[in-house]
């Protein structure tokens, strides 16, 4: 074998290689901004829906959804924040569901701690990029 790259990276150039010989249009294609756009078409839950849904309905003692959300974000930092998607759209829900920057900042900061600074710094970029350029006010 002559050629340095791993196999994949070879089959990754060859698969791009392709489709710009197809479409020209595919030269500049994104998988990573392709899966922002599909992200925007799934709304934010209303608070009301996540605590029909995921709060206490069902068990009146049980968590309420924005303690439910804020575990789920933990629980995805802890596989590594590689779920970007997932991230950025449980920190828009557990925001919705009354949780505050901090309180999402500590949930993720927790992980540190069993997962990673890694997984950590990804996760609050992730939670960043959800959260814009919001303050403590509005979040």
């Amino acid at each position: 074998m002559t050629d340095p790259r791993n196999p994949f990276e070879a089959m990754m150039a060859q698969a791009q290689e392709m489709a710009k010989a197809m479409n020209p249009a595919m030269e500049k294609f994104s998988p990573t901004d392709a899966f922002k756009g599909f992200e925007a078409l799934w709304p934010t839950m209303p608070k009301e829906v996540m605590e029909m849904m995921f709060g206490k309905t069902v068990n009146k003692d049980g968590l309420d959804a924005k303690t439910r959300l804020l575990l789920t974000l933990a629980g995805l930092t802890m596989q590594g924040a590689q779920a970007d998607t997932a991230v950025r759209q449980t920190v828009r829900h557990a925001v919705e569901a009354g949780a505050k920057k901090q309180e999402i900042v500590e949930a993720i900061g927790q992980m540190s701690v069993f997962a990673g600074i890694p997984a950590m710094t990804r996760a609050l970029e992730l939670a960043q990029e959800a959260m814009g350029e919001k303050g403590d006010d509005e979040t």
